[in-house]
């Protein structure tokens, strides 16, 4: 087999293996389906396109999460496009319960957070990175990012429980 075949083939099995991951992360961007869909599509392209350009085989995963969160990031700028989830429309695109933001306050208190910040939070909690497999995603070194999921969840709990003790009084 080629070394080109070869890269083609772990490729298409790597996107095959994280479909649903890669839509969600895509989608957790754009909150909306075809959007989404449409993302994933641009960003297989570009990653069959760039193949080439892998120096290892072993970061394919994190390569290609790379280039999903920057073709998500690229089609916000474009289309400077926010909108909100709702739970039923979450629940239809998730697998299982599991994935599912049961929360509504989290759900918002996600959303007001600042895209570096939603994006370590997504990518740790909601797709299950490891800390130097976000590093690899996000383009920033280990430290960078254990600060940011630090303040993010800092910010998190400030929001949260401000919310909470507004709703208490």
């Amino acid at each position: 087999m080629t070394k080109n075949r070869k890269l083609e083939t772990e490729l298409i099995t790597c996107i095959t293996e994280h479909k649903e991951h890669v839509y969600r992360l895509a989608y957790s961007y754009v909150k909306n389906q075809e959007d989404a869909l449409d993302i994933v599509q641009e960003a297989i392209q570009k990653a069959f396109a760039a193949a080439d350009s892998l120096k290892s085989h072993v970061a394919i995963k994190s390569w290609f999460y790379r280039i999903v969160v920057n073709t998500s990031l690229d089609f916000l700028r474009k289309h400077k496009k926010l909108t909100v989830m709702d739970d039923v429309t979450m629940e239809a695109i998730t697998p299982g319960s599991e994935d599912a933001y049961t929360n509504i306050d989290l759900e918002r208190a996600l959303e007001d957070l600042p895209t570096m910040y939603r994006s370590v939070i997504t990518l740790r909690y909601f797709e299950d990175l490891k800390i130097d497999e976000i590093a690899d995603v996000l383009k920033e070194n280990t430290s960078t990012i254990k600060t940011r999921l630090y303040q993010a969840l800092k910010l998190l709990r400030i929001k949260m429980n401000d919310d909470t003790l507004v709703e208490v009084n």
